[in-house]
C-alpha cells in the first residue's frame, strides 16, 4: 500500500510506508478495523468467542429488548461433528433445536442445539417445553450441569452448517447473512450421563460490541 500524500518526510526523518500509514490516522489493530467494515476475524470476535456463562444474558445487555426466534425444533439424523461431540454410535436421532438471537430485533447469533433422542425422556426432558425462552433457563440454573471448554470453530463457507443457516436466516430475517459469518463457537453441556452440545455462529456486527 502506497503512504499518502499526505505524511512529508524531511531529509532527516524519512518515514517508511507503515509509519506514513500511521500518521494518517489508520488503525493499527485489524481487530478494529475488520470490526468497522463488517469483517470478522478470530480475532474481532475473540471477546465473543470466548465469553463465558449465558451468551444470552450477554446479548440482552446489549439493547432493549432480546428475544428468541425459534426455527425449527424437531427430531432429525445425527450429523458428525454432533455425533462425535455427544460420544453417540453411527446411527440414531438427535432432538435439535435451531433459533436466532435477535436484539432489538437485529438477528445477531444462529444456533443449533442437539441432544440424543431418549435425553429428552430423561435429564433434557425440559428442552420440550422451552418455546421461546432462552436456553440459558436450562443450563445456567442447575448446579448439576456441567459444561465443557468453549471451542471456537470457523465453518466453511460452502459447508453444510453455513448452508443450512443461511437458507434459514434468509427466510427468517428476509436478508441473507454477510458473507463473513464464518466464526462459531462450540460446547457440551452434561447432566446426569447425558450431553447436549450447543453451537453459536455468530454475525460480524458483534464485532463492534463488547460481551455485556
Amino acid at each position: 500500500m502506497r503512504p499518502s500524500r499526505r505524511c512529508r518526510a524531511t531529509p532527516s526523518t524519512r518515514p517508511s510506508a507503515a509509519q506514513c500509514w500511521q500518521l494518517n490516522g489508520a488503525p493499527q489493530n485489524w481487530a478494529e478495523s475488520s470490526a468497522e467494515v463488517g469483517i470478522a476475524t478470530r480475532d474481532s470476535l475473540r471477546d465473543w468467542l470466548h465469553a463465558p456463562g449465558s451468551l444470552s444474558r450477554r446479548l440482552a445487555r446489549l439493547g432493549q429488548r432480546f428475544e428468541v426466534q425459534v426455527l425449527r425444533q424437531g427430531v432429525a439424523p445425527f450429523r458428525a461433528l454432533e455425533r462425535a461431540a455427544l460420544g453417540l454410535p453411527p446411527r440414531g436421532l438427535t432432538v435439535v433445536r435451531e433459533v436466532i438471537l435477535r436484539v432489538d430485533g437485529q438477528p445477531l447469533v444462529w444456533a443449533r442445539s442437539a441432544v440424543h433422542q431418549r435425553a429428552t425422556t430423561g435429564p433434557w426432558r425440559a428442552l420440550k417445553g422451552l418455546g421461546s425462552k432462552p436456553l440459558a433457563h436450562l443450563l445456567y440454573d442447575d448446579y448439576r450441569i456441567h459444561r465443557s471448554e468453549l471451542q471456537p470453530r470457523r465453518v466453511s463457507r460452502h459447508g453444510h452448517t453455513r448452508r443450512h443457516a443461511e437458507r434459514q436466516w434468509l427466510a427468517a430475517t428476509g436478508q441473507p447473512p454477510s458473507a463473513q459469518m464464518l466464526w462459531s463457537r462450540n460446547s457440551v453441556f452434561s447432566r446426569s450421563g447425558a450431553q447436549l452440545r450447543v453451537m453459536e455462529l455468530f454475525d460480524p456486527a458483534l464485532a463492534r460490541h463488547r460481551p455485556g
